[in-house]
């Protein structure tokens, strides 16, 4: 041990991004914060679900130092064979491309009678931290040799860091210039590619421009500082960077920011644009920002339970209208992660039982409908089974000795509401279409359209209030628009079911009464009350204008009226032009008014993006 101290002491440290002889770092064989992902640091190889060995191999002394890369995973581990006993081999880890790094995680020593080791698999990148990582395969055989860095480049699709723009498709500025020392810095964007350079111009030899590239929304941006940094030549007065990628499928961080900072030679200080990202398509770049807030290792959007069944749903509805199948594998995620127990706290305020099944019937409800529209996705039958045990837990609520039917809002059995029966009725009528020879679902959700025609919930303005009172009245309570909507989409299921008439006539009274009623429409735009004046809407409501348009998406697609589709335009003509801000962030307030952020009237959050993202999906799919 004495003489491999006083070996390691006199080897020279290269730069950290070149792989070669190194000081041997602090010695850890853990990272100092576990990266949970897909899966957690630490899992063991023999469950990789595929093996790839993406950068050349090292062999040190006759030993063959190689790293193991799943990407499925988003996972690598180091082996050493042809090794002796007491040989190490590790992974190195970094979050700044290479200039610093976590060393020695999962350091594991060749043990006698044996010639190699492995380590344990660790995350390359870190999508809820929204970081993106290197990872590289060390070894010490008498002398420590690291592999390359792997995916040191960023690549979407065909398109990675380093291309020409002069090959972009297009070019435009999605952000104002900045000027410095009279020099002009621009980002441009491809926006259909999704990339993105920087142009100094009226400048001279020596300025510089450079692109600064962001997986926080700009807090943070250490692995994508000065990417493509160029000088202006001798005799010219401009120049650009190379192209770079803003999205890192492989990594799962999407919608990365950009923007180009600049330098004039004289001086040491820079000016950079705002942050911005370009939007391949008006869905897409909405579904993106809702991904980056999506926790990949917990399989939901934190905090908010049925939102959550939402979001999911609007990304499942973006796959099924667009055909991008780029998020398919968040609705495994979701649904293998979240379909057992959970504590109060851990996932709502009321504990989950297993299934998506708590107090709260109308939570349940929510989730049956994320799973029937994940099974429309991928025919998977587990989805279907899903939503068969939610429905099978919703119908016991079902109780004709008050109001002569309709279900509960919750276990309490306190309050009949639109919303629960909104659901309940489009669940089981999605059901009977769904399971072959089905007479049950079918019979139900005929009792229960019945019962809902007749129980008061619609007012005489074909509006539909909150629910009713104890002496099952209409209660007259706030008509809010994802009572209309389910309203609509429930009866327009029940006339795809049976075939009946009066049940898209139905659908289409209610669909009028919200495109002309100021409770729910305003100069065109769809408004809640709390959409007004210096309101503001809480978590739930800021997620029933994406219940709406979805629905009477479905009535304009049974109907083909152009008069819903018109209207479904104008939602996402509205919001694109005055609801979103340069990094693709959508708003509660879809007319506009004040810019979105957390201090201001106009909010907006992940679900206020998953909302407003069933409106641009469901024009874009016109």
């Amino acid at each position: 041990m004495r003489a491999l101290s006083l070996l390691l002491s006199g080897l020279l440290v290269l730069t950290a991004a070149v792989a070669g002889v190194l000081a041997l770092p602090t010695p850890s064989r853990a990272a100092a914060n576990p990266v949970c992902a897909l899966a957690c640091d630490t899992l063991d190889p023999s469950r990789a679900q595929r093996e790839t060995f993406p950068v050349a191999d090292r062999t040190p002394g006759g030993r063959l130092l190689r790293l193991h890369v799943s990407d499925p995973d988003g996972m690598a581990w180091a082996s050493i064979d042809r090794g002796a006993k007491g040989d190490a081999v590790w992974l190195d880890r970094s979050w700044d491309r290479g200039a610093t790094w976590e060393g020695l995680l999962g350091r594991a020593s060749v043990p006698a009678a044996r010639t190699g080791t492995r380590t344990l698999m660790y995350n390359i990148t870190d999508p809820v931290g929204h970081r993106r990582g290197w990872i590289r395969a060390c070894g010490d055989a008498a002398g420590v040799t690291c592999t390359d860095w792997v995916y040191p480049t960023v690549c979407d699709g065909t398109r990675c860091d380093g291309g020409d723009p002069a090959g972009a498709p297009s070019d435009e500025r999605p952000v104002p210039s900045t000027t410095l020392f009279g020099r002009t810095i621009s980002l441009h964007v491809d926006q259909r590619g999704a990339t993105a350079w920087g142009v100094i111009e009226n400048g001279g030899p020596g300025d510089e421009i450079w692109l600064d590239r962001s997986w926080d929304e700009g807090a943070g941006w250490p692995e994508g500082s000065s990417l493509g940094r160029t000088q202006v030549p001798e005799g010219a007065g401009s120049t650009r960077t190379a192209v770079f990628a803003t999205r890192d499928p492989r990594g799962l961080l999407y919608g990365g920011a950009v923007r180009a900072c600049g330098r004039e030679a004289g001086h040491q200080e820079g000016s950079c644009t705002a942050w911005a990202r370009p939007a391949p398509s008006r869905a897409r770049a909405a579904a993106d920002a809702l991904m980056a807030s999506y926790h990949v290792n917990e399989g939901w959007w934190r905090s908010s339970w049925w939102n959550s069944a939402v979001a999911l749903t609007a990304v499942v509805d973006f796959s099924r209208r667009t055909g991008d199948h780029e998020y398919d594998w968040a609705v495994a995620r979701t649904f293998e992660q979240n379909r057992g127990v959970f504590p109060a706290g851990g996932r709502s305020s009321d504990p989950i039982e297993g299934h998506f099944i708590s107090r709260a019937v109308d939570d349940a409800g929510w989730w049956a409908i994320a799973w029937l529209d994940a099974y429309d996705l991928t025919h998977e039958r587990r989805y279907l089974d899903e939503a068969v045990t939610i429905a099978s837990y919703l119908h016991t609520f079902w109780d004709t000795g008050t109001c002569g039917g309709g279900i509960y809002w919750n276990r309490e059995r306190t309050y009949k509401n639109a919303v629960t029966n909104g659901l309940y009725l489009w669940i089981t009528a999605a059901l009977h279409q769904r399971l072959p020879g089905d007479t049950l679902w079918g019979s139900r959700a005929s009792t229960a359209a019945d019962w809902y025609l007749g129980s008061g919930l619609i007012d005489s303005s074909s509006l539909v209030n909150d629910g009713l009172t104890d002496a099952c009245a209409n209660n007259g309570q706030t008509v809010w628009s994802y009572n209309q909507g389910l309203a609509i989409g429930a009866f327009t299921q029940m006339w795809r079911s049976t075939g009946e008439a009066r049940y898209l006539s139905t659908a289409r009274r209610l669909a009028d009464a919200a495109l002309s009623s100021s409770r729910l429409t305003r100069e065109g735009v769809l408004t809640e009350v709390c959409d007004t004046g210096t309101s503001t809407c809480d978590d739930n409501q800021k997620q029933f204008k994406g219940v709406f348009v979805r629905h009477l998406a479905d009535l304009a697609d049974a109907t083909r009226s152009p008069a819903y589709r018109s209207y479904l335009r104008t939602q996402a003509d509205s919001i694109w032009t005055a609801d979103r801000d340069p990094l693709n962030r959508l708003g509660q307030r879809w007319a506009g008014g004040t810019p979105n952020t957390p201090g201001g009237t106009n909010v907006q959050d992940w679900r206020t993006q998953a909302s407003a993202l069933e409106a641009l999906t469901a024009a874009d799919g016109l």
